[in-house]
This record gives structure tokens, C-alpha cells and sequence, in this order.
């Protein structure tokens, strides 16, 4: 039999969907820390997030197992529409309330042993503008700054961003365009210097 690491993601379906359980093993492991990523970055709840990933995972199995997942599109699009449709049906249930706490925790740029002396300015410059890049994101409305990670963080396209978020192409390509230019006020606002923005 074929390494499983090399299969597809539609050959991988087809052979768990008969019974072959590695194949998923191999899917779940292809598709985790990306899907975990996104979920994360969208409620900013490491529990939440689990449970929604989670649960993503057990909906995707049951519609593989039913046989109804079809291979129109890319797999991992498909299971970020289903947690993206989780955090949403999440969020109407807290009765339109979005506000969650953000539990990430920052980076210790000067116990990184790591680093060299003649790199610690260039990295902490570096970890500043990255941070304030982040907070800025953090400060736009869900709708954008869902898109600005898919678009960044993930590498999607704006098709599958469409697609995922059940938007036509050109309200994707309008959130981004309303993001960068949120991000571009906020930061002359804050004096924030965004040379790649």
C-alpha cells in the first residue's frame, strides 16, 4: 500500500470512508495545527477553541462516515467552513455578545538564547512591529479580521475565504481592503510606523 503521507486529501477520504482509520489519522494530522490556529485566532479563548476544534473534527467524521462530503472542493477549506459555522452558531448563542478573553502569551525575546547580540535589536524591532501589527488586527471588526488571518495567516485565496465564510468574493476582497485601511488609521493614529501595509 501507498505511503498515506503521500496520498491525497480525496484518496484519504475515500479510503477511511471504507474503513480505514490511519487515513484520517493522516488528514487530522495534515489539517490540525492550521485549523487550530484559525479557531484560536477567531474567539482568542484557548478552551473555547479546543472545544470548537474538537467538535469540527467529530461533525467532519460523521459526515464522512454518512458518505455525504463531497469532493467539490479542498478539504481544509471544507473543515474550516464547518468551524467557522461552529464559532458562529458559538457567538449567537452568547446572545451577540463577542467579547472573550484573550489568553495568548507574549514571546520572551531576551531569554531566547537563540539570538544572537548583533540580532537582538533588528528581532526585537521586528517582535514590536509584529506586535503592534497584532493588536491592530485584534481592533477590527470580527468580519475583517477573520478575513485579514485567512488571507495572511493561512494563505488562502480570496475564493476559498468566500467560500468559507459564505460571502461573495467581492464582500471578501471588500473586508480586506476596509481592514487595511482600518489598519493604516489606527496605526497613524497610534504613531505606529506599518512600512508593509
Amino acid at each position: 500500500m501507498e505511503n498515506l503521507n503521500q496520498m491525497t486529501d480525496d484518496m484519504l477520504v475515500s479510503l477511511y470512508s471504507n474503513g480505514n482509520n490511519k487515513a484520517f489519522d493522516t488528514l487530522l494530522s495534515r489539517y490540525q495545527d492550521k485549523l487550530y490556529s484559525y479557531i484560536n485566532f477567531v474567539v482568542r479563548n484557548r478552551d473555547l477553541a479546543n472545544d470548537i476544534f474538537q467538535e469540527t473534527f467529530v461533525k467532519a467524521i460523521v459526515t464522512l462516515q454518512k458518505g455525504c462530503y463531497s469532493s467539490a472542493g479542498k478539504f481544509g477549506a471544507w473543515l474550516t467552513r464547518i468551524a467557522h459555522n461552529l464559532i458562529i452558531d458559538w457567538y449567537r448563542q452568547q446572545n451577540g455578545s463577542n467579547t472573550v478573553s484573550n489568553d495568548a502569551q507574549e514571546y520572551d525575546l531576551l531569554n531566547d538564547a537563540s539570538l544572537s547580540e548583533a540580532n537582538v535589536e533588528d528581532s526585537m524591532i521586528n517582535e514590536q512591529t509584529l506586535s503592534d501589527v497584532r493588536r491592530l488586527v485584534d481592533q477590527l471588526p470580527d468580519n475583517q479580521r477573520e478575513v485579514v488571518f485567512m488571507r495572511y495567516y493561512q494563505d488562502l485565496s480570496f475564493k476559498e475565504i468566500a467560500d468559507i465564510t459564505g460571502v461573495s468574493i467581492n464582500t471578501a476582497l471588500g473586508r480586506m481592503r476596509y481592514a487595511l485601511l482600518n489598519i493604516r488609521k489606527m496605526a497613524a493614529e497610534k504613531d505606529i510606523a506599518l512600512a508593509m501595509i
